[in-house]
């Protein structure tokens, strides 16, 4: 099947989809994007995600481009045509073609809208098992990080790095030694106590939606959990780690940078947060095939 993409009001092939040279994304990463997670047909938290997407287009004076109903059917289409039961949609709104500039065009113009589908179901079942690596990094994004903006050359340095050391993820760690959060993902680790912790969503994070869901989750279970900066020597003294993402749900950490953790496998409470996770998004697949 011939993948599509979703540009400016037509759907095209994926090889033949592009935009302007003068796209304000293109030159300047103005602009915003959201990745939401596909399973069975359904999307998850797709509520929170254009909630999320929203709240980031007002931070950057950028206009909706249409109704967040009308995104929902391009979004919808886009993976109908692309044939996705399992996998995830990226959708990207920048502030549109204007002639080179800093400061925002005089005339605005309209915004340009771009959206593509894969497949996929995110790390292997042997990552789940085994766990991953992460290393540690100089957090050197600028101070609004809780926008998820286009703009992410730092967290492309800081996954580089992880690669390089053969490692899944890179841990952006502040001036003060606290770790912010990874290069694509939440942070988060587990005290000897059993105390699940993860930084505040404030300006030094963006706020995952699967953070969030987890969080809604723990407490549900009645889990103990604090959302607190947390040092990175305090992650690498912590019993358990992991780390949250749309693509990579909830994923153990076994070692930080070249400190393993707990007992080198993953943990007892890493593992529940996560029976508790695919069991959230099972029910929302499973409802999703008995109401289509």
């Amino acid at each position: 099947m011939t993948r599509i993409a979703y540009v400016n009001g037509q759907y095209v092939p994926h090889r033949q989809a592009h935009v302007h040279i003068e796209d304000r994304g293109y030159q300047f990463a103005d602009g915003c994007y959201e990745v939401i997670a596909v399973r069975n047909g359904a999307f998850i938290d797709g509520e929170w995600h254009m909630e999320r997407l929203v709240r980031s287009l007002d931070e950057l004076s950028l206009t909706m481009p249409m109704s967040v109903a009308a995104l929902n059917v391009v979004l919808r289409e886009t993976v109908r045509r692309n044939g996705i039961l399992d996998g995830s949609v990226y959708l990207q709104i920048t502030r549109g073609v204007a002639r080179r500039d800093h400061a925002f065009p005089t005339a605005i113009p309209a915004p340009a809208v771009v959206v593509t589908a894969k497949r996929g179901t995110g790390p292997s079942a042997e990552m789940f098992e085994a766990g991953v690596s992460v290393v540690s990094v100089k957090d050197i994004r600028w101070d609004r990080c809780d926008i998820k903006s286009v703009a992410l050359l730092p967290n492309v340095l800081a996954k580089q790095a992880a690669k390089s050391a053969s490692a899944y993820e890179a841990w952006q760690v502040d001036e003060d030694g606290f770790v912010t959060e990874g290069s694509s993902a939440n942070a988060w680790i587990v005290t000897n106590e059993g105390t699940i912790v993860t930084r505040p969503a404030e300006n030094a994070i963006l706020n995952g939606i699967t953070r969030r869901r987890l969080l809604a989750l723990a407490h549900s279970a009645g889990l103990p959990v604090e959302e607190r900066p947390f040092t990175l020597e305090e992650a690498k003294a912590a019993k358990e780690a992991f780390v949250t993402s749309t693509s990579a749900f909830v994923l153990p950490v076994v070692q930080i940078d070249d400190t393993v953790i707990g007992n080198g496998h993953p943990g007892s409470r890493s593992a529940e947060l996560r029976e508790l996770y695919d069991g959230f998004v099972a029910g929302v697949a499973d409802q999703n095939f008995a109401t289509t």
